[in-house]
């Protein structure tokens, strides 16, 4: 699919980007955010935005991926709340060496690429006849609907996530805060009965 052909395109930009090589990428990609939002977000990025003693920071820098998102993007990342973390599966999260490839599908599962602010979800809700399909940077897809009012991204188990702040902007994309931790499909090993998000 087309969207699912972007999504991987901007993982090998996002790799690019996470080396530090320059080039037409790098151009690309710092085009993609508008002058209104780079003029609206001003000098912070993503990284120096979130908080540094927060379990999302935490596994950024146990991942490598706090160094991309201070990096040019523009990337959209959901960023669960602590509590989110806390009650995910035993060993989800672990930030040891061992685990730093599977914490890193797990975050790169949390990013999509360029800037996709909440009217842009809801566009795509509406587009998808109620359901609207995220390709991440981790090459799977969170699915978008409306329930009471809010939206909730559905991950590949059917574990879900409501935005509970959307839109805040940065000099390289936006982020969206969740109350749950959506896992990509290849964190199966994770034990059933805790996988299910409140």
């Amino acid at each position: 699919m087309k969207t699912r052909a972007l999504a991987l395109g901007m993982a090998a930009v996002l790799t690019l980007g996470a080396c530090n090589k320059s080039g037409d990428a790098g151009d690309q990609r710092k085009d993609a955010q508008t002058p209104q939002a780079q003029k609206a977000a001003g000098d912070k990025t993503i990284a120096a935005a979130l908080a540094g003693d927060s379990q999302f920071a935490s596994a950024a820098k146990a991942a490598g991926l706090d160094q991309t998102l201070a990096g040019p993007g523009p990337y959209t990342v959901f960023v669960p709340d602590d509590s989110a973390f806390a009650s995910a599966p035993a060993g989800t999260v672990d930030a040891s060496p061992a685990n730093r490839s599977r914490l890193t599908g797990i975050l790169t599962n949390l990013i999509l690429p360029g800037t996709v602010l909440v009217s842009d979800i809801d566009k795509a809700i509406e587009a998808g006849k109620g359901k609207g399909t995220l390709a991440t940077m981790g090459g799977g897809a969170l699915t978008a609907t409306r329930e009471g009012g809010n939206i909730v991204l559905t991950d590949a188990s059917g574990r879900k996530a409501t935005i509970t702040r959307g839109d805040d902007q940065f000099s390289n994309g936006v982020v969206h805060h969740i109350n749950a931790l959506p896992l990509p499909g290849n964190t199966s090993n994770a034990p059933a009965a805790g996988q299910k998000a409140g």
